[in-house]
């Protein structure tokens, strides 16, 4: 840039002019260490305005180091996860997944400091535009927003550059509820072995995680109940691990109905381990379920028996929910069985059917005519009311 030609001093920093005319900001920060602005300018009277501002930041302290911000992306959200305290096994996976697939190739290089609104929009549209769906594209920014979040909590950065509108929320496509027939068909067309797993599923609304832990001590056949207080995780490299719920709302006491409960007796004397601590469900050779085992072996041939293609597991508890609500459980309850903490997810279940609606109008109906019916008997008695009235009134006039 050349040597400076003209120099300014202040109280608080120096601005001087290159031979270029542009101006120069320089301070002395927090740390001791000379520090120039990030930019240069083109008068000398924006160069002294970056100055008080930075000052006022000094006093305030909200002054950020600009040399913290240099640290990759890559790096500090590959650290961001392993620092993270309590998460499960499969939200690691998950992070570390989205972390390579799609952050990574993005922001890997860049500095945390450098990353910028402009960037993130582009790096989305860029996702969506690739085909990847909307929901993927979803949690990748999350992730995003969540390592920048606590990049700004470090004062690395001012400001989160994930600040988009609405990039954060899943918009699921409608999953299919399954018809009890559906379910039944599905559950008679299903290996021996499994079918109390399809049954439980749908009249207990409890997730795969949550049916893979349970015990023959956790089933009650006489109060018709099943205790859920952990779920199995796959780790990744293989093997298995078991703790509890996602939430304390998770560890939940569920009534099943007695449509199920030989299936459930049948299935503890032939599938269950011998002891009271033994699982419920169980592999062929007695061990640990694993989901993607299942799905190959098992679940795929069975859909194709029924003629049921691109179900999901977790379908069978949307179809459970699905079931309770139509029973008319409320949202309280509904909240207990799905073991959900907020009203949320159970709201979505409330939505009335056709014949739900007809029942609620033929009850407004019959409310309606009750009423009108007692209106129009109240009337004709004060009408017979006024008519005695006059009647007597014309006979004291003669």
């Amino acid at each position: 840039m050349g040597g400076n030609t003209k120099g300014s001093r202040r109280r608080f920093g120096a601005v001087r002019q290159f031979r270029s005319g542009r101006w120069q900001a320089r301070y002395l920060g927090p740390d001791g260490i000379l520090r120039p602005a990030d930019r240069t300018f083109a008068t000398k009277t924006e160069a002294e305005r970056w100055l008080t501002r930075t000052e006022a930041e000094i006093i305030e302290g909200d002054w950020i180091d600009p040399d913290a911000g240099r640290v990759r992306f890559g790096e500090y959200a590959g650290d961001w996860i392993e620092e993270r305290p309590g998460l499960r096994p499969k939200t690691v996976q998950l992070y570390r997944f989205l972390l390579g697939r799609y952050l990574v190739p993005a922001f890997g290089r860049v500095a945390v400091a450098d990353i910028r609104e402009a960037q993130v929009r582009r790096w989305r549209k860029n996702l969506l535009d690739a085909g990847v769906t909307s929901v993927t594209a979803a949690k990748a920014y999350r992730l995003l927003r969540a390592v920048m979040n606590t990049a700004a909590d470090d004062g690395l950065i001012r400001r989160n550059p994930c600040r988009l509108k609405g990039a954060g929320q899943e918009r699921s496509p409608e999953r299919p509820v399954l018809t009890l027939r559906q379910v039944l068909a599905l559950a008679d067309a299903i290996d021996a072995r499994y079918r109390a797993l399809i049954l439980l599923a749908v009249f207990g609304s409890l997730r795969w995680a949550e049916l893979a832990a349970l015990r023959r001590c956790d089933i009650d056949l006489e109060a018709r109940t099943v205790r859920i207080f952990r779920q199995l995780a796959e780790s990744p490299g293989g093997g298995f691990t078991f703790g509890p719920p996602k939430s304390a709302a998770g560890q939940r006491t569920v009534v099943f109905p007695d449509l199920i409960v030989s299936d459930l007796a049948w299935h503890l004397a032939r599938f269950a381990g011998p002891e009271d601590d033994g699982l419920l469900f169980t592999s062929p050779a007695g061990s640990p379920m694993r989901n993607s085992n299942f799905r190959r072996r098992v679940w795929l041939p069975a859909l194709a028996d029924v003629g049921l293609a691109d179900l999901h597991f977790h379908d069978l508890r949307h179809a459970g929910n699905v079931l309770a609500a139509a029973a008319g459980a409320n949202l309280r309850e509904l909240m207990e069985r799905m073991g959900h903490s907020t009203t949320r997810a159970a709201i979505v279940y409330l939505h009335s059917t056709d014949e739900r609606q007809r029942k609620v109008a033929d009850a407004l109906g019959d409310l309606a005519r009750a009423e009108l019916g007692s209106d129009r008997k109240r009337a004709t008695t004060r009408s017979a009311s006024g008519a005695n009235l006059a009647r007597k009134a014309a006979r004291g006039s003669r």
